[in-house]
């Protein structure tokens, strides 16, 4: 059985930093890609970064690009988003997304992060 926590969310100051972790069951993650996604009030679901499977390329959002970085412990299979330089506008509900099979998408319960003075 698939299963993905988020945990690591928080109310922080513009400039401040946060790590997010997603604890992945069910499966090995370093088989398969990993995202982060994130959703802000009225706005829809965006791709922020990706770890990908077996060699672990990563990709960003150009919105992030320089201030997160997505990587992973595949002992602890964990994955992690580094939130730095955090921006009023990063404010959204953070998601874990995994796809095992053409059919088979997972998401986390989403970890809320607030950036605000």
């Amino acid at each position: 059985q698939v299963q993905l926590v988020e945990s690591g969310g928080g109310l922080v100051q513009p400039g401040g930093s946060l790590r997010l972790s997603c604890a992945a069951s069910g499966f090995t993650i370093s088989w398969y890609a990993m995202r982060w996604y994130r959703q802000a009030p009225g706005k829809e679901r965006e791709l922020v970064a990706q770890i990908t499977g077996l060699s672990g390329s990563t990709n960003y959002a150009d919105s992030v690009k320089g201030r997160f970085t997505i990587s992973r412990d595949n002992a602890k299979n964990t994955v992690y988003l580094q939130m730095n330089s955090l921006k009023p506008e990063d404010t959204a509900v953070y998601y874990c997304n995994t796809q095992t099979g053409i059919t088979a998408t997972y998401w986390g319960q989403g970890t809320q992060v607030s950036v605000s003075a």
